[in-house]
């Protein structure tokens, strides 16, 4: 019985043994990848001037310095002579994408550096550091291009297509956290396009491989040893989780800021909103997807084009919108000028409206704003929990309001509909289920006879300037 039990144990082992070198045996080698990539990975360092901390009389730094009083500590040490120029010193990682010395980092690692310094060793073998020159930056999507004088050709990386890459994939993160160059990890790529509201063009990567601060501006690369993105963002309160822009936003940024060309990106001048399921609902929609626009700005390209407040855009040039930062990303992406046919769903049906782009610039977001809530005679609005009266001639013109259309909402009943989509006090609404309101029967009428058709009602509001949608669920 002993020496069946013993026979058992052994045969169980061997079979362990077995199925662990076989799982072993089936997951990924990255000595080659790593040997084949590392050479073009740089070690990025800059320098800045910035102004010193305030030192007390005892040499040492100034602590808990209450609020309001910064400035007398400043101005004292500038009597005493000791407010000193202080220089600031950061470190980054890079990759090279061409043989002339292109290298390709973020945006952050160099931002308002008076000096970079790339150091080439595992390209070169020679580790003394060279001056680097920034060719171009583009803050919105964190994003740097640097060129170095080398003598002879380098070492280089090719982008891949992150479209392409699947959720799952092995990746393989290069870089220099904390200073510690070249070092390599290795992970899976967890997940496509993350919103982490950095930027407005946010449409990240998220990989398990460990990216640490450093790691900023290195190579995420695929199997293949193509750069499908480069690593940016961590979440300092996670493990494991770390965001890298898509190669495809990258490579055509990097190729522009090569050529010499200004960064440009298309404008249609709306606002736009996600849509939810109860506003697909109001629509008559079959799913929550698109672009919801809350206002046309007039006079720009989408009102040019016939675009319409409470369009839902549904494609740009037969590509699919699932949601707001979709649309902006697919309008970015193209040049201003080119003619782009949009999908919008109105009306309860799709038809197609033909747009020729202007060009996106910081002050076309500027909104408008309007004048202050007035009192006035109120009245119910239907069951949406809402008190309402009509906006005044004076109102109108703040908020410039066509044909000086809409109803002030002077009052929010807490346990009814309206309050659960954060209507506020002074809200204008503008249009029900995009009909225009002027006064509270026709408010009543739409509520009463689609609204309690479709379960929801569509509320376009006006909130002293900005324009937007609320969908009010009916019936609660």
């Amino acid at each position: 019985m002993a020496m069946k039990k013993l026979f058992v144990a052994v045969v169980a082992t061997a079979w362990i043994s077995a199925a662990a070198m076989a799982q072993a045996a089936s997951l990924p080698n990255f000595v080659d990848l790593a040997k084949g990539a590392g050479p073009a990975v740089v070690n990025i360092g800059t320098e800045r001037t910035a102004k010193s901390a305030p030192e007390d009389m005892f040499g040492g730094m100034l602590r808990n310095v209450p609020p309001g009083f910064e400035k007398f500590f400043e101005q004292f040490e500038r009597f005493n002579g000791r407010q000193r120029p202080q220089k600031q010193r950061s470190l980054g990682s890079g990759f090279i994408i061409s043989p002339d010395g292109y290298i390709v980092t973020n945006y952050h690692v160099v931002a308002d550096a008076d000096v970079i310094r790339v150091n080439l060793e595992g390209a070169t073998g020679n580790a003394e550091s060279i001056t680097a020159k920034l060719v171009g930056s583009d803050e919105e999507t964190d994003l740097a291009l640097l060129k170095v004088d080398v003598k002879n050709p380098l070492p280089f990386l090719r982008f891949g297509d992150s479209d392409k890459a699947q959720v799952g994939e092995w990746v393989l993160a290069i870089g220099n956290p904390f200073g510690l160059d070249h070092t390599v990890t290795a992970g899976i790529l967890s997940a496509k396009g993350r919103d982490i509201r950095s930027g407005p063009f946010d449409n990240f990567l998220q990989t398990d491989a460990s990216i640490n601060p450093g790691n900023s501006g290195g190579p995420l690369l695929n199997m293949n040893g193509e750069v499908i993105g480069i690593n940016t963002a961590i979440i300092a309160s996670g493990q494991g989780i770390g965001f890298a822009i898509p190669s495809s936003m990258a490579s055509q940024i990097a190729e522009q800021m090569k050529d010499g060309k200004k960064i440009s990106r298309g404008w249609i001048g709306v606002t736009i909103q996600d849509v939810d399921e109860n506003t697909a609902k109001a629509l008559g929609l079959n799913a929550p997807r698109g672009a919801l626009i809350g206002s046309v700005m007039p006079g720009e390209p989408a009102d040019k084009g016939g675009v319409k407040a409470g369009d839902v855009i549904t494609a740009v040039d037969g590509r699919n919108v699932e949601d707001s930062g979709a649309l902006l990303r697919a309008i970015a992406e193209k040049k201003p000028g080119a003619k782009t046919a949009l999908t919008v769903w109105r009306n309860g049906a799709s038809r197609t409206v033909t747009v020729e782009l202007g060009e996106r610039t910081p002050e076309q977001l500027n909104a408008q704003r309007g004048g202050p809530v007035r009192p006035g005679k109120k009245q119910e609005a239907a069951s949406l929990g809402l008190s309402v009266r009509p906006v005044t001639a004076e109102e109108a013109r703040a908020l410039k309001l066509e044909n000086g259309q809409g109803l002030m909402i002077v009052g929010v009943a807490p346990d009814k509909p309206a309050a659960d989509v954060d209507l506020r006090d002074g809200d204008v609404i503008i249009a029900a289920n995009l009909k225009p309101v002027k006064d509270v029967a026709t408010l009543s009428k739409i509520v009463k006879e689609e609204g309690a058709k479709r379960g929801a009602v569509l509320l376009q509001i006006n909130r002293r300037g900005d324009v937007f949608f609320r969908t009010v669920l009916i019936g609660k």
